[in-house]
């Protein structure tokens, strides 16, 4: 038995009931594709995309015959977040009745610790986005050589270093650091992030693929069942993060969706030898479209992958279990350049059981038990 779970990482579809709470009211990040950028997405159509998306966005393509062992609905996150960390976890089936810790700026006894530490010293230590926090201070590193510290409106704590003049190797020692001591602090934060970056000056610096997350170590989850049952469970791009290397047989980073879809294609076809789950997580969409609201890029990213969807389909067979969702949303239109708080789609082939409509992320926890253990589920 062989299943593909893959995350498209912020493709929700608008209209959660708190969104407003968010400060998300009004936030789609697939409707206002459609309307704005002529999206199509056939292939993902075929799995019942358009049907879930009509009469919640404005604009929705023609409707698309349905392939055989179909199924869709819409999914409601339950926990308290609109991050990565939090909407993974509660797809893995763990809710969070708490949501992970934010900051404006990171308390001073914290700071202070970690450069005695490390030693360094920080700039920064103030919420902004990531294209932002270069402009302002990169040359600043460049010339001092002193690390940036930053968070944003979801619950990370971010690096950005040069990778030729403070090194990768170091700012990934810097970020496993950070993690060490927000855990013996018991400041509960989903996420460190390494930012590293290249560049001479503010007009050329960009951020590099070498990103690295450094995840807050989750309770067990439908991934640490499965393993435990002898389950193959293959994580792909930033999956092993996300989970902090809990529940996984294997993994395989990648740093582009091209590169997972390449992957997937690879392990595909050898996980016919045993019971393996293949989790993947594309996030193109999330970090080089959504963050930095480019709705072109974002529409493009999606036909690439609705593409390579028609392409793959064929190859998941009647005793297959395909399932493809999301995290949260990221909507290119919306204000200010965080995740918004959105329902996501749930497209699955070959569904174990049926789907609920508007129920909550671990839906698909649910599913993956009942695909691979039916006498425990």
């Amino acid at each position: 038995m062989r299943a593909c779970w893959l995350v498209l990482d912020s493709v929700g579809c608008g209209g959660a009931p708190d969104a407003e709470e968010f400060g998300d009211a009004g936030a789609d990040t697939l409707g206002h594709l459609f309307e704005r950028e002529g999206l199509e997405l056939p292939h993902l159509a075929s799995l019942g995309l358009y049907e879930i998306m009509r009469g919640h966005s404005p604009v929705v393509p023609e409707a698309v015959p349905l392939r055989a062992g179909a199924a869709a609905c819409r999914m409601t996150e339950r926990s308290l977040g609109k991050d990565t960390t939090t909407g993974h976890w509660e797809l893995a089936g763990l809710v969070l009745e708490q949501p992970f810790a934010t900051f404006e700026r990171y308390p001073a006894d914290f700071i202070a610790e970690l450069e005695k530490r490390a030693g360094v010293k920080f700039l920064g230590n103030i919420a902004a986005s990531g294209t932002e926090i270069l402009e302002r201070l990169g040359e600043e590193h460049c010339r001092t050589g002193m690390p940036i510290l930053y968070t944003s409106a979801d619950s990370v704590l971010q690096i950005a270093a040069h990778e030729e003049i403070f090194g990768l190797d170091r700012l990934l020692r810097l970020c496993e650091q950070a993690r060490e001591l927000l855990d013996e602090s018991g400041l509960r934060v989903g996420r460190v992030i390494a930012r590293p970056f290249i560049g001479s000056s503010a007009e050329d610096f960009q951020r590099t693929p070498n990103r690295r997350d450094y995840s807050l170590l989750p309770p067990t989850t439908v991934l640490d069942e499965l393993c435990a049952q002898g389950v193959r469970v293959i994580g792909v791009g930033k999956i092993s993060d996300i989970f902090a290397g809990r529940g996984l047989s294997e993994s395989h980073p990648t740093k582009s969706n091209a590169a997972g879809m390449g992957m997937v294609d690879r392990l595909w076809e050898r996980c016919g030898d045993r019971d393996s789950l293949i989790v993947v997580n594309l996030v193109d969409f999330d970090m080089l479209y959504g963050h930095r609201r480019d709705p072109q890029g974002y529409a493009r990213a999606l036909r690439e992958f609705d593409a390579w969807l028609g392409e793959w389909l064929p190859q998941v067979k009647a005793g297959d279990f395909l399932c493809i969702t999301a995290d949260h949303g990221n909507d290119p239109y919306h204000h200010g350049t965080d995740h918004t708080r959105e329902q996501v789609p749930l497209l699955t082939l070959h569904s174990p059981a049926p789907l609920r409509e508007g129920g909550d992320f671990t839906q698909v926890a649910d599913l993956l038990r009942r695909f691979f253990l039916p006498a425990q589920a």
